[in-house]
């Protein structure tokens, strides 16, 4: 009789530059058994977050690169459909670091329930997790907005800017949104309630950047890097902040990027204005902070004070094209893979 498997993907070869569906290969294993105190999950959602680019490079960074052949990063929704460990049951849901499978064992470390009737779980993913954490945390505990300010945030309609700027009106404060399209301008603006939104693919990007922050800015919020960079650096108040919390324009590059190098004017700014950068990784706050932000961030969406938007494909054989998409700006809102339906 055949054993029941599994699918995963695996990093089949290291990219150059944007990855090609090449890149990922599409498996069977055999399914997981469950271990003494363990757990076997099977995976309903899968996260696509860029920080996945930067494991596919054998590179030193501040965690391990994915193997030649080794299952893709990332974390999932998941559904456990056996347990051996006290305080899990059968049909919880659960986050977990499964990366791109269908099914795993888990000796139930590192996992986090979720209530289904509090929110849908897919948002555990999303706007209730690590991308709206790392929002909240970017914000609130590196920005540190105050009432009159302007905030301004590059990728302004993926999970995390769109939370960036519905925090920062809460706080009081003016939100620019800088986004890739005119769609997705008319969204931070009209889905997001940001004061207003630039099209950084505009020929007169820098202009209107500068129009739409009269007073300057005084929290820029930094996803993207290069060419948007540029721009805002000479918007810049005296004693503004830049939480940097990705640099997505730079993880597809292949060499030194084009145009002008901009670290010369960088410094001589944070010298003269009294700037402050502060590249971060949502985990150092997590201990402290991340119940004040389920609680906050949970409220908002209650309350509908805080909006969300998800851009969900279907299969896991699908996840390639998908991240794919997701790095070249494709998607609208949080990239998930539905890989199987929930119960």
């Amino acid at each position: 009789m055949t054993k029941p498997a599994l699918k995963q993907i695996v990093l089949a070869s290291r990219p150059k530059g944007l990855p090609t569906r090449e890149d990922f290969r599409l498996e069977e294993a055999p399914m997981p058994e469950l271990s003494q105190g363990g757990l076997l999950l099977r995976v309903l959602y899968l996260s696509l977050d860029p920080y996945m680019r930067g494991r596919m490079d054998d590179r030193k960074s501040y965690a391990k690169p994915v193997g030649l052949g080794e299952v893709m990063t990332g974390e999932s929704v998941c559904e456990v459909i056996a347990s051996d460990q006290a305080g899990y049951h059968v049909g919880d849901t659960v986050l977990a670091p499964t990366g791109w499978r269908t099914h795993a064992a888990s000796a139930g470390k590192s996992l986090r329930k979720l209530d289904p009737a509090l929110a849908p779980i897919a948002t555990g993913l999303g706007v209730l997790g690590m991308p709206g954490f790392t929002a909240y945390a970017g914000l609130y505990l590196i920005g540190k907005p105050k009432p009159g300010e302007t905030v301004v945030v590059a990728a302004a309609s993926g999970p995390v800017g769109s939370l960036v700027g519905q925090l920062a009106k809460l706080a009081g404060v003016r939100a620019v949104g800088i986004a890739g399209s005119p769609e997705k301008c008319r969204a931070v603006v009209e889905e997001f309630r940001f004061d207003a939104a630039v099209d950084h693919r505009a020929s007169d990007f820098g202009e209107k950047l500068a129009a739409a922050c009269p007073k300057g800015i005084d929290v820029y919020f930094e996803n993207v890097g290069g060419a948007v960079w540029q721009a805002v650096l000479p918007l810049l108040n005296n004693f503004a902040r830049v939480p940097v919390c990705g640099l997505i324009a730079q993880y597809n590059a292949a060499g030194p990027a084009p145009g002008p190098n901009l670290l010369p004017a960088t410094m001589r700014a944070v010298l003269s204005k009294s700037l402050t950068l502060r590249g971060y990784l949502n985990y150092e706050f997590a201990a402290e902070h991340y119940p004040a932000f389920l609680r906050t961030v949970g409220a908002g969406i209650a309350d509908g004070r805080i909006r969300y938007r998800e851009d969900i494909t279907d299969g896991l054989e699908n996840a390639p094209a998908a991240f794919i998409g997701m790095l070249e700006g494709r998607n609208f809102g949080k990239a998930l893979v539905r890989v199987a339906p929930s119960a």
